[in-house]
């Protein structure tokens, strides 16, 4: 049975990391092969299914994560996050600094892709933790809850846009009452998780490499005006290319255009021009001082990377030895609501493939069916499935191998963070579709 094949390969996954100490990158391979033969896959075939895997994953995570690294490392460097960091505790308060942190999450995670928006913000965190000396998980904890909450529930992100075209439903009703679920339900487990025990037990120590050591003096920071424009730069451009994206019809060179320098990579790319020329040069630092920052920090990723292709190498042996049909032929014969069933497929292939995308788009096919003449409105059906992607973030998760690297922890206490978190986001967001259902269907919209 395909689903027992997947609990088989996690709980050996789980013993070559925890009992064994072995590395994740090689553990993660050894897996996939083990999962590929078990599954039928052809032996010669395969390496090209891992390669495709890392390649897919890496294709997709390197661009990002290893700019982002280099404008977080830069900004490190000279006291522009330092500065941003001060200014944030100033504003909130020390007390209030992890509501800093989700607003600031849930402002730039709106239009901003999940990994993308942390490797932005993850400096302004450990910057934090440093000066304030505050547990890792407490201030980054919450940034990454409501992260994970904008990119699960919400349009332009990948899963839910996709699903809104399968649907025929309008992106922007669907970002609406998106909007009512993601910011209460991301709100509250954001500022919930840290406080509870088992995650207070957890104290790990920023990973090095990816924040400068040095505490700066007032005058050596650069001004708030300049740290913060180079902050929102990559926000900006991303933001305003969504923005048109869903509000402009048509074809041309300057949609063109607005949408090139929006994609994430160009975006972080020219953020990183100009957070070397502005906290290089014109403060007097050489670019060999500002190129000193930018290898440090691509030889901090060289291992997050790896792990996270590893896990795409994983991901990818689960699709092909066909584990996505036999969950879609399980299902077809279920008689249930249309809201519930979305909800429950999409769950069942976040915890069998790993990949929220793979699952939302999966979910929304075998549903899809039963939306013609169902009655409810296709956005709360591409809210269903969106929330059901988020669940059981786990091993065969790339993210959950972001997470755990950039925070530091174990895989038993990465797991204890982020499947948790993650279930019960996905759960809170079943109950606030259902409960907007209801709300609907009393108004007689």
């Amino acid at each position: 049975m395909p689903l027992v094949v997947v609990g088989i390969s996690v709980g050996i996954l789980l013993f070559l990391m925890t009992r064994l100490k072995l590395n994740g990158f090689i553990a993660l391979l050894l897996v996939a092969v083990g999962v590929a033969l078990v599954q039928g896959v052809e032996m010669e075939k395969i390496p090209e299914v891992l390669g495709e895997g890392v390649g897919g994953q890496i294709g997709d995570t390197m661009l990002v994560v290893g700019l982002g690294a280099m404008v977080g490392r830069v900004m490190g460097d000279c006291g522009a996050a330092q500065r941003i960091a001060a200014t944030l505790i100033d504003t909130f308060g020390l007390r209030w600094v992890q509501v800093a942190m989700v607003v600031t999450a849930m402002l730039i995670g709106v239009t901003m892709f999940y990994e993308v928006a942390f490797v932005i913000i993850v400096p302004v965190a450990f910057t934090i933790v440093r000066v304030t000396r505050k547990n890792l998980l407490w201030v980054g904890l919450p940034m990454s809850i409501a992260l994970s909450t904008m990119h699960s529930f919400l349009p332009p992100h990948p899963g839910p846009t996709a699903v809104a075209s399968t649907f025929h439903a309008s992106v922007g009703l669907t970002l609406f009452y998106g909007l009512f679920i993601a910011v209460p339900a991301g709100a509250l487990i954001a500022l919930v998780w840290p406080r509870l025990p088992f995650v207070r037990r957890m104290d790990p120590a920023i990973p090095k490499g990816l924040v400068s050591e040095r505490t700066f003096t007032d005058e050596e920071m650069p001004g708030l005006g300049w740290s913060l424009s180079v902050a929102l730069v990559p926000v900006v451009l991303i933001a305003g290319a969504a923005v048109t994206d869903m509000a402009v019809s048509g074809d041309g060179p300057v949609l063109h255009f607005i949408t090139f320098i929006g994609s994430a990579p160009i975006a972080l790319l020219l953020t990183l021009l100009l957070a070397v020329w502005a906290f290089g040069p014109r403060i007097g630092r050489s670019l060999a001082e500002v190129s000193a920052s930018c290898n440090s920090a691509a030889q901090a990723m060289a291992m997050i990377l790896l792990v996270i292709g590893a896990g795409g190498a994983f991901k990818e042996v689960l699709v092909e030895g066909g584990i996505s049909d036999y969950i879609k032929d399980l299902t077809d014969s279920w008689s249930i609501s249309p809201i519930i069933l979305a909800w429950l497929i999409a769950v069942v292939l976040r915890v069998a493939l790993g990949s929220a995308t793979v699952a939302v788009v999966t979910a929304a096919g075998v549903v899809q069916p039963l939306l013609e003449n169902s009655g409810v409105h296709p956005e709360l059906m591409v809210l269903a499935v969106s929330c059901g992607s988020i669940a059981f973030s786990h091993v065969n998760d790339p993210g959950f191998w972001m997470f755990k690297e950039y925070f530091n922890l174990s895989v038993i206490d990465a797991i204890k963070a982020r499947t948790t978190y993650t279930t019960v986001l996905a759960v809170l967001g079943l109950g606030g579709v259902l409960a907007v259902e209801w709300t609907l269907e009393a108004l007689n919209v």
